[in-house]
């Protein structure tokens, strides 16, 4: 058996944004509706009862400062400084009754709103 050590300057921490079949699948049916549009935003505003929420939007310029997940051919381009906020999220689109959303499992979250429009970081 061997040991192996790593020091901050050997690690690098994964971040990552992952999507499901059906949230992948409604993004690239909504892109072909707008073909200017080069992929997704998923963005952070600080808004709601709890402090922060997600905001999605078309991107048609790309920032500088983007960070872009490449999932089941969806680009999805979150601000660099977003990231710590997202790190590890699942984007699901999900239909409840006649209503149809997509739906954020945060690990980072602590705390949702009772309405489930805003949530928490500590």
């Amino acid at each position: 058996m061997t040991a192996v050590t790593f020091t901050p300057e050997t690690v690098t921490p994964k971040v990552g944004v992952t999507m499901t079949p059906a949230a992948a699948s409604h993004v690239r049916k909504q892109l072909a509706k707008h073909p200017d549009a080069k992929g997704i935003r998923l963005a952070i505003k600080n808004s709601g009862c709890s402090g922060f929420k997600y905001e999605t939007e078309w991107v048609h310029t790309p920032l500088d400062e983007d960070q872009i997940f490449s999932i089941d051919g969806v680009d999805i381009y979150v601000e660099r400084q977003h990231l710590p906020l997202v790190n590890g999220i699942e984007i699901d689109f999900v239909t409840q009754g006649i209503n149809s959303m997509f739906e954020f499992r945060n690990p980072n979250a602590t705390a949702e709103c009772g309405c489930g429009e805003s949530f928490t970081i500590s």
